[in-house]
C-alpha cells in the first residue's frame, strides 16, 4: 500500500486539492492533505502567499515535513506550489521516499542538499507562468531534471499558475485534466501498481 502525502498551496486546503487528493485515493493508495493553514484558505494567492511568507520557507517546509506520517513506506509526495517546499524538504531528507511530484514550482534543489538518485521526481507547471518562468523556478526545474535519472519536466500551454485548481481564473480544465493522469500513472509507477 502506498502512501500519497498531498501539500496544498498559497490558497490553502481548498476542495480542488481534496478532490485531486480523493482521485488518488479512488485508486487505492491511502492519501494525507496536511492542513499548514489550520483551516484558513484564500480567494487570492497574493493573500495566502503573505500568510506563508509570515511563517517563513523554513517554516512552511518543516511544517508540512512534520506533519506527514514517518514510516509509511512507500511514500509518494506531491506538491502544489507552496507546498512544493515541503515536498522536497520530504523527497530530498526522509528515506523511504518513493517518489515527488512537484507542481506549479521547484526550487533549488541544493536548499536540502542533494536529490536522491532513487528518488523519481516530475514537475509540472504551465510554460508561459510568470511565478515560474520569473522567480526562477523554471531554472531550478531544468536543473533537477539534468541531474536526476529519468526526472522529467511537464510544461503544459498557457500562463496560469494554479492551473489545477478548479475556480480560480488561472485553472485549465484540459491541462488539469491531462496533470492529473500523468500524477495516477507516476504514483502507479513508482508504487509497483503499474
Amino acid at each position: 500500500m502506498t502512501t500519497v502525502a498531498v501539500l496544498h498551496h498559497a490558497l490553502g486546503r481548498t476542495t480542488g486539492v481534496t478532490g485531486f487528493a480523493g482521485t488518488l485515493a479512488a485508486d487505492g493508495h491511502t492519501v494525507v492533505v496536511p492542513d499548514l493553514f489550520d483551516g484558513r484558505t484564500f480567494t487570492e494567492v497574493a493573500d495566502g502567499v503573505a500568510y506563508a511568507d509570515a511563517l517563513g520557507p523554513e517554516a512552511v517546509a518543516a511544517g508540512f515535513d512534520a506533519a506527514v506520517p514517518a514510516g509509511t513506506d512507500p511514500l509518494v509526495v506531491v506538491g502544489f506550489s507552496l507546498g512544493v517546499l515541503g515536498a522536497q524538504r520530504i523527497a530530498q531528507t526522509r528515506p523511504g521516499v518513493a517518489g515527488a511530484v512537484l507542481c506549479h514550482s521547484c526550487i533549488p534543489a541544493a536548499w536540502f542538499g542533494a536529490w536522491p538518485a532513487t528518488v523519481p521526481v516530475r514537475v509540472h507547471a504551465c510554460a508561459a507562468d510568470p511565478f515560474f518562468t520569473g522567480d526562477g523556478d523554471d531554472a531550478a526545474a531544468r536543473e533537477l531534471v539534468a541531474a536526476v535519472p529519468g526526472a522529467m519536466l511537464h510544461l503544459y500551454p498557457g500562463a496560469g499558475h494554479l492551473f489545477a485548481e478548479p475556480g480560480t481564473p488561472d485553472h485549465v480544465p484540459a491541462a488539469a485534466a491531462l496533470l492529473e493522469r500523468r500524477v495516477r500513472a507516476f504514483v502507479a509507477a513508482v508504487s509497483g501498481r503499474s
